[in-house]
């Protein structure tokens, strides 16, 4: 499979955030679509059915920790990686994303080297 066929939803909802990611990812050829709330991102997710979520902890409207709950309990995106990202590498925040059924788990500032290498990881090229 190559990257122009794997999609990543990127649940965020500061649009600096969003600009950075954007501009990692437009250095490849993954295809990224966007939410900036929690319950839009869980919409996204059960129509498009992407290959990754990125998923920002604190969200409005719906937490990251919900909505991965939420799409945890879902036949059509029980088993799509979820990485949960972080402005603040609280006490907890890992164990929480992780007993929602985050896949995995990065906490801001992150180099790009470390997001693209997490994605390769949870969504190879050859599957």
């Amino acid at each position: 499979m190559t990257h122009d066929e794997i999609e990543i939803l990127y649940i965020e909802d500061n649009e600096v955030n969003r600009r950075i990611v954007q501009d990692l990812l437009k250095r490849t050829s993954y295809r990224l679509l966007e939410a900036t709330d929690g319950e839009s991102g869980i919409e996204i997710a059960r129509q498009e059915r992407p290959d990754l979520i990125l998923m920002d902890v604190q969200l409005p409207r719906v937490s990251g920790i919900e909505a991965t709950r939420t799409l945890r309990g879902e036949p059509a995106t029980a088993q799509t990686p979820i990485i949960a990202i972080t402005s603040f590498a609280l006490t907890g925040d890992e164990q929480k994303a992780k007993a929602a059924g985050a896949t995995a788990y990065l906490a801001k500032p992150f180099s790009p080297r470390d997001l693209l290498g997490l994605i390769r990881s949870l969504v190879p090229e050859d599957r």
